[in-house]
């Protein structure tokens, strides 16, 4: 018995142009030959005119087998309600608009023959590469139902579309396009007459680029290569606030020497002040030590002006109204600056000095995009970092103080896995070396980390740089934000977006 070979592909995607009309045509034709067949020479050549960088082919050996048309428009001149005439101008793509901020899908079709090879996907792939090349807002489609004309005497349109949603029913159009990212957006009606399988009926489709970005200024826009350095320094007995000051500004001068964008340093990094009050009960010691808490934030701002660069001080102890508080500060290079006060308290805080716990979770607005501060336990704490990321957090900070390494494990692992859940990058560091008669700070544990994502575009440990354990030293590393829109939109698990918010919900009280 003669076996036949193999049929040898060679596919190739590319632009149509004015001489793949007649080839198209027969393409067109062969598929639609229930839908009016191919469009008009005179459209065509109005398609191809208007905007060739939409209207893309795939070719096999040559032969046009599969093509998709789309055009940009200012969506809102249309908004939902448009037929398929109206939205593409009789299919001449007058509506093109290269100020416009969607990209619409005009016409997908593939030859019957390439249905297996999911080329339609590669087109979809693609049109979705130009809207993000071109930094429009969406991808709308209006997509058929085919489908529905076997269940139009029992199911509603809308009825149809959810059983299709839930993969009770097979639609050849719908499912395809749910399957590529898109969601249903309305039903149109008498969206395209001449489609008696969908009775007329059609799905607005839209398709959100998460990648989108308005206009940057020139001067002072938001960044997305953000530049983090964290210190991890040795904890020695100190005399005086400027001295104190002093070892902060070697550190603040070095890493702004990389052109860092932030310095973290750890919680209570004024206890190397603790040993002036030796002699006090550690109640009395802790709430002395707070009467530098001022004069030593007003020095690291002026540091953040002088060197151009954003610092968290750690958190430096509160006392006022006869209530002591852990407080963060963040200290921008602008001038401003703003607390977080440490939510959750530890019982050692609580029962060696009589610590309060805050009651404000702050998202801050600063000029690398919004950040959060997590003082130590509350990283312990996911539903801090949620509601963090939830109101638009990209980076968050996660001063610390303990004093073994199993304490440490509990910031380090918790933080890991806040960065992992919610898709954002995480910086911790701590204090290392001995505090010699300073009680309930004597002995400090710290390697300070710097976490992404744990996805393909991250390191393949989700940790993008690491201190040597218990030694004074700087970390720096740089993080890419727009990389947190990619792994939001496309990731392989998309922890935000596959959150069941129909069965449950985060709000502050």
């Amino acid at each position: 018995m003669k076996r036949h070979k193999p049929k040898k592909h060679k596919l190739r995607l590319r632009h149509l142009t004015l001489d793949d009309y007649d080839n198209l045509a027969v393409l067109m034709e062969h598929v639609y030959d229930n839908l009016g067949g191919a469009w008009k020479k005179e459209q065509y050549i109005s398609q191809i005119t208007r905007f060739q960088q939409g209207q893309i082919v795939i070719e096999d050996n040559g032969v046009l087998v599969a093509a998709a048309l789309s055009m940009v428009v200012d969506y809102y001149r249309f908004g939902d309600v448009h037929t398929y005439a109206q939205i593409t101008g009789e299919g001449y793509l007058t509506n093109h608009d290269p100020d416009g901020d969607t990209l619409y899908g005009v016409d997908i079709f593939v030859h019957p023959k390439y249905r297996g090879l999911r080329l339609g996907r590669r087109l979809y792939d693609a049109r979705k590469e130009l809207c993000r090349n071109l930094n429009l807002r969406r991808f709308i489609a209006g997509g058929r139902i085919p489908g529905y004309g076997k269940y139009a005497d029992n199911l509603t349109p809308v009825r149809y579309i959810e059983e299709v949603k839930n993969r009770e029913i097979f639609d050849p159009v719908l499912s395809f396009q749910l399957a590529n990212g898109f969601h249903v957006r309305k039903l149109l009606t008498n969206y395209l007459p001449i489609d008696k399988e969908s009775r007329g009926f059609a799905t607005l489709l839209e398709w959100v680029n998460l990648d989108y970005v308005d206009e940057k200024p020139n001067i002072g826009g938001a960044k997305s290569i953000v530049r983090l350095g964290v210190v991890q320094w040795q904890m020695r007995t100190l005399t005086s606030v400027d001295e104190l000051l002093k070892h902060a500004e070697f550190f603040i001068d070095a890493l702004a020497g990389y052109n860092a964008d932030f310095v973290l340093f750890p919680e209570y990094m004024s206890a190397p002040l603790m040993g002036l009050f030796n002699d006090k009960h550690p109640p009395d010691a802790i709430r002395a030590l707070a009467g530098f808490s001022r004069d030593i934030r007003n020095g690291l701002l002026e540091m953040a002006m002088s060197y151009n660069v954003n610092i968290i001080a750690g958190s430096l102890p509160e006392y006022s109204n006869h209530e002591l508080y852990n407080v963060s500060w963040l200290l921008r290079r602008d001038g401003t600056f703003e607390a977080q006060y440490k939510i959750h308290v530890t019982s050692d805080e609580v029962s060696c000095w009589g610590v309060k716990g805050g009651d404000a979770l702050k998202v801050f607005d600063t000029d690398c995009g919004k950040i959060a501060v997590l003082v130590c336990f509350d990283s312990e704490f996911p539903e801090l970092a949620r509601l963090a990321v939830m109101q638009g957090a990209k980076i968050l900070f996660v001063p610390f103080w303990t004093d073994t390494k199993n304490a440490y494990l509990r910031v380090r692992c918790c933080s890991q896995a806040r960065a992992i859940e919610n898709e954002c990058f995480v910086a911790i560091t701590g204090s290392v070396g001995n505090l010699p008669h300073a009680e309930n700070m004597d002995i400090q544990y710290a390697q300070a980390a710097i976490f992404s994502p744990s996805d393909f575009s991250f390191p393949h440990d989700a940790l993008l740089a690491e201190a040597t354990p218990n030694t004074e030293m700087t970390l720096i590393a740089d993080v890419n934000l727009d990389l947190l829109k990619q792994v939001r939109s496309r990731g392989a698990a998309q922890n935000l977006l596959r959150r069941r918010e129909d069965l449950y919900k985060l709000d502050w009280i």
